[in-house]
């Protein structure tokens, strides 16, 4: 159960289970010691929902039987991609979109690399299809529309 006391410096309200009574605390308003009352009538904090009518009406619940297995109401979901693929050993098909303001570092543009990269990591029998992709972007610095270009990858893996 909790009571409710006041600072004897800052005369800040507090709060405090009742098991606490007797214990020194720093007030956390002003930082001034002080020792936690004893409860009494008037500092102890009723509780509205224990004290209600709704809290002295006996329930008796029975829970459902069922013959066979309910259906699920939450649907798990599908593990990722790449987890999918080493699970069942089967190569899927996947899509890998590369941009190329994502490829450049420090005004070094390295798009032809990271997609060479890919390409290489990917092994050219199991690449589906290479399809170029044009796009729009806002530029940060000098906040215009900008068209820039990328490559749409489909492969097995």
């Amino acid at each position: 159960m909790d009571m409710i006391f006041s600072c004897p410096s800052c005369k800040q309200q507090l709060e405090a289970e009742t098991s606490m009574a007797g214990n020194e605390i720093a007030c956390p308003s002003c930082g001034a010691t002080m020792v936690i009352p004893e409860p009494n009538v008037q500092n102890i904090r009723a509780d509205p929902i224990s004290a209600s009518a709704g809290a002295k009406e006996e329930h008796h619940f029975s829970v459902p039987v069922h013959d066979k297995p309910t259906e699920a109401l939450i649907k798990k979901t599908s593990p990722p991609l790449e987890v999918a693929a080493r699970a069942d050993g089967e190569k899927r098909l996947r899509v890998k979109c590369i941009r190329r303001t994502d490829c450049v570092e420090v005004g070094h543009d390295r798009f032809d690399e990271i997609v060479s990269d890919l390409l290489e990591k990917i092994g050219e029998k199991n690449i589906v299809s290479i399809t170029p992709i044009s796009y729009t972007h806002v530029d940060l610095g000098s906040r215009q529309l900008m068209t820039d270009f990328g490559v749409m990858l489909v492969y097995k893996g």
